[in-house]
């Protein structure tokens, strides 16, 4: 990764304008999950030691009409930060405006304020969302650097990151480069064998995915709803399960591109109906009823899979292999995380979405070289596309001897 990092800037007394990604699940206002949270801790505490002021401001959520900002305060927000930081967190509700100017000029060095969900701006216009440059130059303008933080929005050309980074100097914070580390040099320069691992509902969300790794991996398995997609193109029957009809054709083309590099499951977890207590039995691809659906991989399809990752050395898993959200069709998903968690030799990654959502809630949260904290911005990277808010961010020049610090 060749953009400048935080370590490469003096940030004593400056004011340090960091977006990070606090878009956190939040029921009746309560956070249901803390981990982007606390994925940005080391960034926050770093530009403290280093006596910057700190700075801080996210979206959370969609909001486009005064409704929604009612419920989508980052208020609770700063609360968890200052639980988890231990240091006072001040808050400001407002995105703009002279109390947002004054308690920034009130700042003294290590201290950390966080304003109003800059989604807010989006009431009006969508002045956030459509990267307006008066209000990126009107941030801007609030700080002396810039330090972006949040991979999970860095595939969006926002305001609030490469409307900043136009006017300031702007660098990587630490979970954007560990980000960019793993996910881009697990799919650019990865240890090989590389096995990929694709899940999910659509194969029209992945397509891109499938055609770059296809270039850099050495096996693809495919599971989750996309796999009967592909089944159909062999000629499977697939019943009720989830299959788009109009990607047969592609599916097609994407097995004759892959001439055997793409694994599909050998059998698959049936019921007749869509819920958790639903009957179910498992079904050999080719035996699937015209009134069943496919909910979870199966045991030989797990055994498949499990032989395929024998000997990996870098592995990179996008998407669950069953509905997982209902416990009795989670076993797959289930089962490739404890695989994955006891690859000792080897580099594990999540990226982002739902993966990274079952794993850390079946408690393998800390038993993977890396979860990323973005959903799109992890696939869109793993099509091998450039993020605008990454390409933003200042060129790491190298120094005299030709390397990149």
């Amino acid at each position: 990764m060749n953009k400048k990092t935080i370590t490469e800037i003096n940030m004593t007394g400056k004011r340090i304008l960091v977006r990070v990604d606090f878009n956190v699940p939040m029921k009746n206002g309560v956070i249901t999950d803390d981990n982007r949270i606390v994925q940005a801790l080391p960034t926050i505490k770093y530009i403290q030691e280093e006596k910057g002021k700190v700075i801080l401001f996210s979206h959370l959520g969609r909001v486009e009409t005064e409704e929604d900002k009612a419920k989508s305060s980052l208020a609770p927000v700063a609360v968890r930060l200052q639980e988890l930081l231990g240091t006072p967190v001040k808050f400001v509700p407002f995105t703009r405006g002279k109390e947002l100017e004054d308690a920034i000029d009130a700042l003294k060095p290590g201290e950390v304020m966080m304003f109003e969900n800059t989604r807010f701006e989006d009431v009006d216009g969508k002045k956030e969302s459509k990267n307006n440059p008066d209000l990126g130059a009107y941030w801007a303008s609030l700080g002396d650097i810039f330090v972006n933080d949040a991979f999970g929005t860095a595939h969006r050309a926002h305001a609030s990151n490469v409307g900043i980074a136009s006017h300031l100097p702007s660098v990587a914070g630490f979970l954007m480069e560990k980000e960019l580390r793993f996910i881009g040099g697990a799919v650019d320069n990865p240890t090989r064998p590389f096995v990929a691992i694709l899940g999910g509902a659509k194969v029209s969300d992945k397509i891109g995915v499938i055609e770059n790794l296809l270039q850099k991996a050495d096996k693809i398995l495919i599971g989750g709803g996309m796999a009967y997609t592909f089944m159909k193109a062999l000629g499977y029957e697939v019943g009720k399960s989830i299959c788009e009809i109009d990607k047969v054709e592609l599916a097609k083309e994407l097995l004759k591109k892959a001439a055997g590099k793409i694994v599909l499951p050998v059998d698959v977890v049936v019921t007749k109906e869509f819920s958790n207590d639903a009957k179910s039995h498992i079904s050999l691809y080719g035996a699937i009823g015209s009134d069943e659906m496919g909910l979870d991989v199966g045991p030989k399809t797990m055994k498949a899979f499990k032989k395929e990752l024998k000997g990996a050395k870098t592995v990179v898993w996008n998407g669950p292999l069953g509905v997982f959200e209902f416990s009795n069709f989670a076993k797959g998903t289930k089962e490739l995380c404890d695989i994955l968690a006891n690859m000792k030799d080897a580099k594990t990654i999540i990226g982002g979405g739902d993966s990274a959502a079952a794993a850390i809630q079946m408690g393998y949260g800390d038993k993977f070289t890396h979860i990323s904290t973005g959903g799109g911005a992890s696939l869109e990277y793993l099509e091998g596309k450039i993020l605008p808010g990454v390409e933003a961010l200042d060129d790491d020049e190298p120094c005299s001897c030709g390397c990149h610090h």
